[in-house]
């Protein structure tokens, strides 16, 4: 295993252990959506988009009493550095079963019953994270569309390298390091929606990566509200 770490602790792109890759935000970058955004989230590259609330098709899974929510994430042929089968493979099916789940308590869906609100993810170009991106992504979508929500859903990792506790692990980082720890949380409500892991942590690491994670969420949450305002108060700050 090649080591991902100098001797001051630097990563091979030059972060620190506790520093995010850079992030770049937009709100509203597709006409034909109700609402839309696009991450930059290292060299991942994201776009999502919102369409509904709609009649649901069939209409044997509407629900009398709330919306539904229907999630999918996609990763794009030329997203990865070998050309992918455009078609939904396993993993592509689980991550939309849990963007859904991460995004669902953010959103007020008795708001909206017997309706569907679909929402799309698409990974342009992947660099580790992809999930976190999507969900965060996802979520500043929905809030353009004008959904009615308890919070933003926002999401970052923590992982292992090294033997070192790290935020937000970029591909090589995620294919050669110890663990991987995502993470998506609704800040103000203090309830996290997503957690997984792959790998191994002791029981300190794992707190550690906890309290680092929810640390990257909270910078991003930040750049999530500060995107929006850009959107829709831009004009005023002028």
């Amino acid at each position: 295993m090649s080591k991902l770490l100098n001797s001051k602790n630097r990563r091979l792109d030059g972060r620190k252990l506790d520093e995010l890759r850079p992030i770049k935000m937009k709100v509203g970058v597709i006409d034909n959506a109700n609402g839309s955004a696009y991450i930059e989230f290292g060299r991942n590259k994201v776009m999502a988009a919102v369409y509904g609330p709609k009649d649901v098709h069939p209409k044997h899974m509407m629900k009398t009493e709330s919306a539904i929510l229907k999630c999918r994430y996609h990763m794009t042929p030329f997203s990865t550095g070998r050309r992918k089968n455009p078609a939904p493979s396993r993993r592509e099916t689980e991550i939309s079963k849990i963007i859904s789940e991460a995004l669902e308590p953010a959103i007020v869906m008795t708001d909206y019953p017997r309706t569907a609100i679909h929402v799309y993810v698409e990974i342009l170009q992947s660099d580790g994270g992809s999930r976190c991106a999507g969900v965060t992504a996802a979520s500043l979508a929905l809030a353009d569309a004008g959904i009615n929500m308890r919070d933003l859903t926002s999401g970052c990792a923590a992982g292992k390298i090294d033997g070192k506790v790290a935020l937000d692990l970029d591909e090589v980082e995620d294919m050669e390091g110890d663990a991987d720890l995502p993470m998506a949380i609704l800040p103000n409500l203090e309830k996290v929606t997503l957690l997984q892991l792959d790998g191994d942590f002791s029981h300190k690491e794992f707190i550690e990566a906890l309290k680092l994670a929810k640390k990257g969420c909270l910078k991003v949450y930040e750049m999530q509200r500060n995107a929006l305002n850009d959107k829709y108060f831009g004009n005023e700050k002028a």
